[in-house]
């Protein structure tokens, strides 16, 4: 096993709406990410829910943060998106209803009181349906391994590399 050159602490939020079938790809992962991360110290996993400005407290305080969420790029459903930067508001905004705060305006809040983190990424997936349902659709739920990979990928890269 290589060793580490990086232990900066890594945050990583699952957002979304389980209500929603695909929507909520963020929580239904975090399970995975909990298991498989149990033993690095420097990871805080955060269930973000659909919790808007009470995220920004984390958002802030993160040095590298992986943000996990429903991704509407346009793509197949079930196809695994990865974003980084300022790549990631031109993404954003699936929201349930217009009265909901999305995650896009706690970052742009961060960025303007100017403690945005250090490094960010976002990944997630394409939804294939947004209908009421609690459970992924099949097509996204055989894509979570791919997700999963994605994530874990990108802990690797900030662990390892300088």
């Amino acid at each position: 096993m290589k060793n580490r050159i990086n232990e900066q602490k890594i945050t990583i939020i699952g957002i979304g709406n389980t209500l929603f079938s695909d929507e909520g790809v963020g929580i239904h992962l975090l399970p995975l990410l909990e298991q498989a991360l149990k033993e690095d110290e420097n990871i805080e996993i955060i269930e973000g829910l659909t919790d808007g400005m009470r995220l920004l407290g984390p958002v802030e305080d993160a040095e590298n943060l992986i943000i996990i969420d429903a991704i509407n790029a346009g793509r197949e459903g079930g196809t695994v998106i990865a974003l980084e930067g300022d790549e990631i508001p031109a993404y954003f905004g699936i929201k349930m209803s217009i009265h909901q705060l999305g995650f896009q305006e706690v970052l742009l809040a961060a960025k303007m009181r100017d403690r945005f983190p250090k490094q960010i990424v976002m990944l997630g997936m394409q939804p294939t349906s947004l209908e009421l349902g609690v459970g992924l659709t099949a097509v996204n739920q055989s894509k979570l391994g791919e997700l999963f990979e994605a994530v874990m990928s990108q802990v690797e890269r900030w662990r390892y590399e300088p």
